[in-house]
């Protein structure tokens, strides 16, 4: 009786506070809806020791209540994710930006590698149920707005390579290189010749198993690597969605390599996911504590302005920056529909309780970049006081007409 007291107070003391298509249904038979309008999203408590998580309902206490099977959670993960941040508002106190400190992790090479190989290999097969053909797990550009996924990622690619001004014959590094998009057009389309490196052993299979296909063996050559042990001398470098790896402890290290591996009139591209929260580099309500613990072990985020004086302090000079949060938006809301739509054959390859991370990880990244919790940097840069003499005075020449 004192549970179901507490529940009802709560409900009371939110409902006028939201209008949202939510059903919440007890272990009991009682069920409370939040709006007139039918309900698309269902929560269901399946007995009185679970509904301390609706009673405390943060991103990361319904998330593991979720994955763990305590509750149960009906609908489209877009509206789920609506629904829980809706209830984390008008329930919870922060502190500051945040509402609690920042995390900070070892990140030597063993415990980079393990957490790599936890998210990237689950299987090949399952990112093919989301991604894009091609398979480029980062945010894709949509040039016009109106792009399907394919083309949008292509022309990402194709955006980038035109940044860093890629010319035949030239050597290209691209560090965390997924599995092969980037290295394997600019060397088919720009006449590059490229090193790929990833610490996923199914990436590094399947890229290699695509460079092989592609007939561009003596052109790029793919590595089980770590960018710390990578020796010579590159006149273009890119890293795409890798760098959030790195740790916000490890970034002045992380440019001084590039710096070390960069030719003196080379030119590199970062692009990575950072923190809106100048303070603790967190996103709100324990979302971030969430996918810490299921999605990327390690993985920290650093805010623009830590990543551009981390990269003057390892003797790197940025020459563009532009920002690319509502192309992530995009992104992770057709990774969310294609992975719903694909759901009964994700479920078979990762189990249900992947699924369920999964499920909610892509639509909350959706929402958190949609409402600047994070964002995306693409940043050129090159040696400090070193200006390449191939370098346009203007940036009319990121937009000129490009490689087919």
């Amino acid at each position: 009786m004192f549970l179901q007291s507490r529940i009802n107070s709560w409900i009371s003391s939110i409902a006028p506070q939201i209008a949202l298509p939510l059903r919440i249904e007890l272990w009991n038979g009682r069920s409370f809806d939040f709006s007139p309008e039918a309900p698309r999203v269902t929560i269901r408590v399946p007995s009185p020791s679970a509904a301390r998580y609706l009673l405390s309902p943060s991103l990361a206490n319904l998330g593991m209540a979720y994955v763990e099977g305590f509750i149960e959670v009906k609908g489209h993960a877009a509206d789920m994710i609506k629904v829980v941040n809706a209830l984390a508002r008008s329930s919870l106190r922060q502190t500051g930006r945040l509402g609690r400190i920042a995390r900070t992790f070892q990140h030597s090479r063993k415990h980079d590698a393990e957490a790599i190989r936890y998210h990237y290999d689950v299987s090949n097969e399952f990112y093919r149920q989301f991604l894009d053909p091609n398979m480029v797990y980062s945010c894709a550009y949509f040039e016009h707005g109106d792009e399907d996924l394919a083309t949008a990622q292509m022309k990402k690619i194709d955006h980038i390579l035109a940044k860093i001004q890629l010319r035949p014959g030239q050597t290209l590094l691209d560090i965390g290189c997924g599995w092969g998009a980037l290295a394997i057009r600019a060397a088919q389309q720009y006449g590059a010749r490229c090193v790929g490196i990833t610490l996923s052993e199914n990436q590094y299979q399947l890229a290699r198993e695509r460079v092989r296909a592609a007939g561009l063996e003596n052109q790029v050559e793919i590595r089980l690597q770590d960018y710390r042990d990578v020796e010579g001398s590159f006149d273009r470098i890119t890293s795409v969605g890798m760098f959030e790896h790195v740790g916000v402890n490890h970034l002045v290290e992380y440019f001084s390599i590039i710096n070390r591996l960069l030719a003196d009139d080379g030119l590199v591209m970062n692009h990575g996911i950072t923190s809106t929260d100048p303070d603790n580099g967190e996103t709100p309500y324990g979302g971030g504590e969430f996918i810490e613990k299921y999605v990327f072990p390690h993985g920290e985020l650093a805010h623009i302005g830590q990543v551009l004086k981390a990269m003057q302090q390892g003797q790197l000079e940025a020459y563009d920056v532009e920002n690319l949060r509502r192309h992530y938006a995009r992104t992770c809301a057709i990774w969310t529909e294609n992975f719903e739509a694909h759901e009964d054959k994700v479920r078979a390859l990762a189990g249900d309780k992947r699924f369920r991370i999964w499920h909610v990880y892509l639509a909350g990244c959706a929402y958190a970049f949609e409402h600047d919790w994070i964002s995306l940097y693409q940043i050129v840069c090159g040696k400090a006081g070193r200006s390449p003499n191939d370098l346009p005075w203007s940036r009319r020449y990121i937009y000129a007409d490009r490689a087919s």
